[in-house]
C-alpha cells in the first residue's frame, strides 16, 4: 500500500489506532514542554497530535490558511517581524495578513485559477510572499516555490520543463522578472509593484479585490505545496506535500525546536527551499507565531544585525551561515553574546568544532537536526524534550517516525555500522512522502524509503551522519565518510571552509582529497597543508589523511548553501 493510500484510509476511520512505533505528545500544541523523549516517543498518538495542532480533523476536510492564520486573526496577534533593506521594521497583524490572503484567493479566481492549481512564488523576503502563500492555500490551490536565485533554465526546468509543475501563474517582483521573460512557454506573471509609483500588476490587481473570500477546503491528502530538491548531487526533481505534513512540520517546531509561544524565532533560510518553507514559514504560523524575515543580502554584519535588533531568542539556519559568522572573529559576536537561548542547524553536517565555538562565543550550542525536502526535518536533538545533546550526532528519531540503518541487501545493521539511512515506512506515521513528480523513485523500495544518506547508530539511538552515498570514499579497503575529516580540518584557526571528496587512484581505488578555502589573513602553502595532513592524521586515524590538499577560494554550492560535492568529484 503507498503511502497516500494508508494515509488515506487512517483518515477515513472515526478513531486512528496508536502505531507500534517508539513516539507520544501530551501536551497542547505551542506549550512550554517538560515531556520525556522516551516517553513523547513511545506514547505517539496520531489522533492527539491531529487534535492538539489542527483545528478541525483532517478526515471532515481543513485549509492551510485557516490552520496558518484565520485561527489567529485579531488585530494584536503579529504574523510577521519584516526588516526592510535600511533594517526599518515593520510589525504586520494576522488579521490584515489574513485580509491580504483573501484579496489574493479572488484574483487567483478572477483569473480562473483554483483547488489543485498551481501557483508559484518567486518573490524576495517581503510582506507580499505571506500574501501569495496564504492566498494560494485559501483557494485550495497549490504554492510552488521557487528561489529568487534562479537562472532561467533553472525555472524552466521546475515549472514548464518535462518535470515541471505546469504552474498557472507565477508572481515574482520587478527584480526577478527579467529572467522569466527568457523562459520558454512560461506561464502569466504577476509582478509585485513595491517601489513603483504607480501601482499596474499585483497591487492594482489586489486593490480590485474584495478582503472577503471563503477558504475552500480541502482533503488531508491533497497537496498544498511543491518544492524541488536542491540538487546537491544531480537535477532537482518535484515533491508535492499533502496538507496532514503540517502535523510535521508541528511536531519539529515544538520537539525540535522548542519555539514558544510569542518567542521571537528566526528560521534563517530562505523560503524558496523546503528549510526555509517548512520551518521558517509554515511553522511559526501554524503555531501562531510570528514570522521574521529580512529583505537583505546576507552579510555578518546584517545578521548580527537583525537578532540584535529584534532580540531573536531562538535561532535556526545552515550550518554555512555559522561558519561565515566564525570566520569573521569572535568580536562580530558581542552585541548577541548570551542573548540565544535555543540554536539549531541542518542541511548538512554540523562539525563539533562549530558548535564547541558557538557555546563559547555566543553563550549556546548548537543542537544539529536533519531532514530532506521530501518529508521535513525528523531526527532532532531535540531541544522541546527532556534529552541529552550529542556533539556530532545529528539526533534521534522524532515523534511519528521510525527508521533503520541498512545493507545493500536492506537488511538492518547492527549498531555502529555505516549504512542507508531508510524509513521504516510502516511505521513511521508522519511520513506522507510518495514518490517524486512525474518522475520515477527508486528511493521507495516496498516498506523502505531509502534517503540517499550514509549513517550509523549507535546503541542509544542517536544518529550519525556520515556523507550522501555518493560522497563516501571507498580506499584501501577502507569506507571513509567525509564528515569527521572535515570536522577535524575546520577546527584549524586557518580554515574557514573545507569539504573532502574521493578521487580516483590506480593502487587504492580512492584517495581522499580535501579542498580547504583559508579564513583572512592566510595564504596557501606547502607547509600548511602537510600541518593539515598531520592534524587528521593525529587526531582520527592514519589513513584517513587527504593525500591531496587544494586551496580554493570558495566552493560550489547549491543556492540553499549545501555544498555540491559531486562538482569537485568533477574537478578532482
Amino acid at each position: 500500500m503507498t503511502t497516500q493510500a494508508l494515509l488515506a484510509k487512517v483518515l477515513s476511520l472515526p478513531e486512528i489506532v496508536t502505531r507500534q512505533d517508539p513516539v507520544g505528545i501530551d501536551l497542547k500544541f505551542g506549550g512550554i514542554s517538560v515531556r520525556d523523549y522516551a516517553e513523547a516517543y513511545a506514547n505517539f498518538s496520531f489522533t492527539d497530535l491531529e487534535r492538539e495542532v489542527l483545528s478541525r480533523p483532517l478526515a471532515s476536510r481543513v485549509n492551510a490558511c485557516v490552520e496558518c492564520c484565520d485561527r489567529w486573526a485579531d488585530e494584536d496577534r503579529i504574523a510577521l517581524h519584516w526588516v526592510d533593506r535600511d533594517f526599518a521594521q515593520h510589525a504586520i497583524s494576522y488579521r490584515q495578513v489574513m485580509r491580504d490572503a483573501a484579496r489574493f484567493a479572488n484574483l487567483l479566481r478572477a483569473r480562473g485559477i483554483g483547488p489543485g492549481d498551481v501557483v508559484a512564488g518567486m518573490l524576495p523576503k517581503v510582506p507580499e510572499l505571506l500574501t501569495v502563500v496564504l492566498g494560494t492555500w485559501r483557494a485550495g490551490a497549490v504554492y510552488q516555490a521557487l528561489f529568487t536565485a534562479f537562472g532561467p533554465s533553472a525555472v524552466q526546468s521546475r515549472v514548464t520543463g518535462a518535470l515541471g509543475s505546469d504552474a498557472r501563474l507565477i508572481v515574482t517582483d520587478a527584480v526577478n522578472r527579467p529572467k522569466l521573460l527568457e523562459v520558454a512557454d512560461c506561464p502569466p506573471i504577476l509582478t509585485i509593484d513595491r517601489g513603483a509609483p504607480e501601482p499596474t500588476g499585483f497591487d492594482a490587481e489586489m486593490a480590485r479585490q474584495s478582503d472577503s473570500f471563503e477558504p475552500v477546503m480541502v482533503r488531508g491528502t491533497d497537496p498544498f505545496i511543491m518544492i524541488y530538491t536542491s540538487g546537491t548531487t544531480g537535477n532537482a526533481k518535484g515533491v508535492r506535500l499533502p496538507v496532514a505534513v503540517l502535523l510535521q512540520f508541528a511536531v519539529f517546531a515544538r520537539d525540535g525546536l522548542d519555539v514558544r509561544p510569542g518567542e521571537m524565532f528566526w528560521g534563517f533560510a530562505d523560503p524558496g527551499w523546503a528549510l526555509g518553507l517548512y520551518c521558517g514559514v509554515t511553522g511559526p504560523l501554524l503555531q501562531g507565531n510570528a514570522v521574521v524575515l529580512y529583505d537583505g543580502p546576507f552579510t555578518v554584519a546584517s545578521t548580527m544585525r537583525v537578532l540584535s535588533q529584534l532580540r531573536v531568542t531562538n535561532l535556526l539556519a545552515a550550518p554555512t551561515v555559522f561558519r561565515m559568522i566564525r570566520a569573521a572573529g569572535d568580536a562580530v559576536c558581542a552585541p548577541i553574546a548570551g542573548q540565544l537561548r535555543a540554536i539549531s542547524s541542518g542541511g548538512e553536517a554540523v562539525n563539533p568544532e562549530i558548535s564547541d565555538w558557538a557555546e563559547r562565543v555566543l553563550g549556546c550550542p548548537i543542537h544539529e537536526v536533519w531532514g530532506q525536502t521530501e518529508m521535513g526535518v525528523t531526527t532532532c536533538n531535540h531541544l522541546g524534550l527532556r534529552q541529552q545533546m550529542r556533539l556530532g550526532s545529528v539526533g534521534t528519531a522524532s515523534p511519528g517516525f521510525a527508521f533503520a540503518i541498512l545493507d545493500a541487501n536492506l537488511n538492518p545493521v547492527p549498531d555502529g555500522q555505516e549504512g542507508v539511512m531508510a524509513v521504516d515506512r510502516a511505521r513511521s506515521p508522519l511520513f506522507f512522502f510518495d514518490g517524486y513528480w512525474r518522475a520515477e523513485t527508486p528511493a521507495i523500495q516496498g516498506n523502505w524509503y531509502l534517503t540517499g544518506d550514509t549513517m550509523k547508530r549507535d546503541a542509544d539511538g542517536y544518529y550519525y551522519f556520515v556523507g550522501r552515498n555518493d560522497d563516501v570514499i571507498t580506499s584501501a579497503g577502507y569506507r571513509i565518510g567525509p564528515s569527521d575529516i572535515e570536522g577535524t580540518i575546520i577546527a584549524h584557526p586557518a580554515v574557514s571552509e573545507v569539504a573532502v571528496i574521493g578521487k580516483t587512484d590506480i593502487d587504492r581505488t580512492q584517495i581522499v582529497k580535501a579542498f580547504v578555502v583559508l579564513r583572512e589573513g592566510h595564504t596557501p602553502s606547502d607547509a600548511l597543508a602537510e600541518e593539515l595532513r598531520l592534524l587528521v592524521r593525529r587526531q582520527l586515524a592514519a589513513h584517513l589523511y587527504p593525500r591531496e590538499i587544494e586551496f580554493v577560494t570558495d566552493l560550489p554550492k547549491t543556492p540553499s548553501g549545501k555544498v555540491q560535492r559531486f562538482l569537485l568529484r568533477g574537478r578532482g
